[in-house]
């Protein structure tokens, strides 16, 4: 049956379940079996005909093929991820496996479905710290060497860019944000603002607002997207409503190193 079937990879967004999109939804509801990270699938409200199958965070290799496999056999599939597929998830996995895999793999109706992603999620909680030039790094070093990350970091913060850090720390990689925290101390002012943004748009979500020269890594979790301005990004105070931050749609000259 090869090539009878479908995959689509669906971005279910940070959490909140008004966040996930019509698109996502519509997707759901049009496939049957669903493969994905044990959280992820666990935010599925499925029908009695539709079937999960949880994996561990760090299978997305061996999910993405076993996705694969089914919707070569015909079936409608739905690999899920948190946020959007597209950014530092499940969407990349999937194109790796095709790669690699069979030839009936490339020969499958593909759909990768957007969702909000947490940056985006994060900033709209504060105001618009992403609001100039920006960009995304994830601070694990599963996949790429420490020494990389440090080289994008000083890069980046050299630049002028806002910098939205995704995967900031865990029990194995306890001390890679307090790290980042200190390579960037040394391009950026002491004032600039730092937003730790745990599980946007969920009940427990927290959002706390930090200049770097007091960022305390320990404020940081897996469930949080760390936002660093760049030397530009304000904060507006507002008595008793909470600040706004911002990074103005202009770049002074000489505004990176």
């Amino acid at each position: 049956m090869s090539g009878a079937g479908h995959i689509a990879v669906i971005g279910l967004g940070p959490g909140g379940a008004h966040q996930v999109t019509p698109e996502a939804s519509a997707a759901v509801a049009g496939a049957k079996w669903f493969y994905g990270y044990g959280p992820y699938v666990d935010r599925l409200d499925l029908r009695p005909d539709q079937v999960k199958v949880a994996s561990d965070n760090r299978e997305e290799i061996s999910r993405a093929e076993a996705a694969l496999a089914k919707a070569a056999e015909g079936e409608h599939v739905a690999v899920v991820s948190g946020g959007d597929p597209g950014v530092f998830a499940m969407a990349a996995a999937l194109c790796e496996a095709i790669e690699a895999g069979p030839a009936e793999w490339r020969a499958l109706d593909v759909t990768i479905v957007p969702g909000v992603t947490a940056m985006l999620a994060v900033a709209a909680r504060i105001g618009a710290p992403l609001g100039h030039d920006f960009c995304a790094i994830s601070l694990s070093d599963n996949l790429k060497p420490w020494e990389t990350i440090e080289k994008r970091l000083d890069a980046a913060a050299s630049a002028g860019f806002v910098i939205a850090l995704y995967n900031p720390i865990s029990k194995a990689r306890p001390w890679q944000l307090g790290k980042s925290f200190e390579l960037l101390a040394k391009i950026l002012p002491a004032t600039t603002p730092v937003i730790f943004g745990r599980a946007a748009g969920r009940p427990d979500e927290r959002i706390v607002v930090t200049p770097l020269g007091q960022a305390d890594a320990g404020q940081a979790d897996m469930a949080t997207c760390v936002i660093i301005g760049s030397a530009e990004t304000r904060t507006i105070e507002r008595g008793d409503k909470p600040a706004l931050v911002y990074s103005p749609r202009f770049s002074a000259p000489g505004a990176s190193r």
